[in-house]
């Protein structure tokens, strides 16, 4: 069963307080971390500690001072995890988690995360848009009406809550509306191979869903996020911004394209260049400088292995077989993107943040390096986080940053060398000022194997989290039911 789990802890500093909340887990059962947090306490916390032995100063500011423990009142399962300094192996102490299951969205074996700038938690790993406004305390899902909306391309009457068992795929746009897919592939009482989109409208703030009868490629594990617009797509339509949802096998397997919609209901078929087409190059503006907030909330699933750009588009980073990145103009138009200084990225994980600074993260065996660059990819600052010694492999991970914190989290799942699998997330705070992390949480007590795929007693298909506008991260993971 899947949950997922959050503590609450607050940093309280002269003249400021700022929340950093939920860390969430994916494949079986969830575990979401509540923090609130002062962007100058990662700096104070870490002085002097990094790389060092907990035991190593006597002046070692604890890690806990200045954090207050919030009221976990009216949460029914929280668990103790420990805490450790970044790259030592050596607990300094413990934090409470709320751990939350399948009833909040999430199914067997996945939560599909996002957070909105409103501070929601949105979850897709079932059946249906599901949203927490209270940092968990309760929990509201869309289920579509009898008859789609008015307007929908391809009308179809449905019974509620009877589509059987399904996934989607949900992130929240830069004018604030949330984009989702669900995709029920079982026959059932309303039909099979099922791919609904749901929309909400920020300015109206109400649901509506469509019927689309897209179903190829297979949507197993599907992703999706904003192409920044506005958009003049031709055949495809004209919006404010295009959604984009492709399947997990489109780029694994087949590059057989995904679907695109430019009013986030009605969805139509849209190829990919192939992975040794030879495009026009185009420059792409990747230095937008200071955000919007939003932009702290646009980042898709690392899987989908594209980033809205700032100026327009999106940017698919190493998507060619020679390396090179392919951009996705305003007009739906395909090229091969460069950095203004005519290079291309070096990993296919990448995003922005609100500070403007580009994101990426590497994986190369069992050693991750996360980077960073304000110019557009001419330059990049690097931290590595080298399991060699203890992993033989990494299982799944995903990350996030938000700018207006200035925070980093790394959530990894790693095949432990001596065991089970082993789930770890790092809190980089003031990254702008120094890449190296200052804590590590070991989420779970380390005593469960799993992996993805049909078929496995017990599953993790992938990992998901985010950060919320308190400073929060929300974490997927698996876990043994208590």
């Amino acid at each position: 069963m899947s949950r997922f789990l959050w503590t609450q802890l607050v940093t309280v500093t002269v003249n400021s307080i700022l929340a950093k909340f939920p860390l969430m887990s994916g494949y079986g059962p969830i575990i979401m971390r509540e923090w609130i947090t002062a962007l100058l306490f990662s700096a104070i916390v870490l002085s002097g500690c990094m790389g060092k032995d907990s035991g190593a100063s006597e002046n070692a500011t604890k890690w806990d001072e200045g954090l207050a423990q919030l009221s976990l009142e009216g949460l029914d399962d929280i668990r103790n995890f420990s805490v450790a300094y970044a790259f030592d192996n050596n607990s300094i102490g413990e934090s409470n988690w709320a751990v939350f299951g399948n009833e909040e969205g999430g199914n067997c074996c996945e939560h599909y995360l996002a957070m909105t700038k409103e501070g929601w938690i949105l979850n897709f790993g079932g059946e249906y848009p599901t949203w927490s406004e209270d940092r968990g305390r309760t929990w509201q899902e869309y289920i579509p009406s009898v008859f789609s909306q008015i307007g929908c391309l391809e009308p179809k009457p449905t019974v509620p809550g009877q589509e059987g068992l399904g996934e989607g795929s949900i992130v929240q746009a830069t004018n604030g509306d949330l984009i989702a897919m669900g995709w029920f592939p079982y026959p059932s009482t309303s039909g099979a191979d099922q791919f609904y989109a749901f929309f909400y409208d920020a300015a109206d703030e109400e649901w509506s869903w469509c019927f689309n009868r897209t179903p190829e490629p297979f949507y197993d594990r599907s992703w999706q996020v904003e192409v920044v617009g506005p958009i003049s797509g031709g055949l495809y339509g004209n919006g404010p911004y295009a959604s984009l949802v492709i399947s997990n096998f489109w780029h694994q397997v087949q590059n057989v394209g995904g679907q695109i919609s430019t009013d986030g209901l009605n969805y139509d078929y849209f190829g990919f260049p192939d992975r040794d087409s030879d495009l026009p190059a185009i420059e792409v503006d990747l230095m937008p400088g200071p955000l919007g907030k939003e932009w702290d909330y646009t980042k898709p699933h690392k899987e989908m292995r594209a980033f809205p750009v700032p100026s327009g588009g999106l940017y698919f980073p190493d998507y060619f077989v020679d390396g090179d990145d392919a951009y996705l103009d305003t007009s739906l138009n395909w090229w091969t993107g460069v950095t203004m200084n005519g290079s291309s990225l070096p990993s296919q994980y990448c995003s922005f943040d609100s500070s403007g600074i580009l994101h990426c993260v590497r994986a190369d065996g069992v050693t991750l390096t996360h980077r960073i660059s304000s110019d557009g990819g001419e330059t990049w600052e690097n931290q590595t986080y080298d399991l060699s010694g203890i992993a033989s492999e990494l299982e799944e991970w995903e990350f996030h940053s938000n700018g207006f914190h200035d925070l980093f989290v790394l959530n990894v799942r790693y095949q432990s060398s001596s065991g089970p699998d082993i789930d770890v997330s790092w809190h980089v705070r003031d990254y702008s000022q120094s890449l190296e992390p200052d804590l590590r949480t070991n989420i779970g007590l380390g005593d469960l194997d799993s992996t993805s795929g049909a078929g496995n007693d017990i599953r993790f298909d992938f990992a998901s989290m985010g950060i919320l506008p308190d400073g929060g991260a929300v974490v997927a993971l698996s876990l043994i039911h208590i």
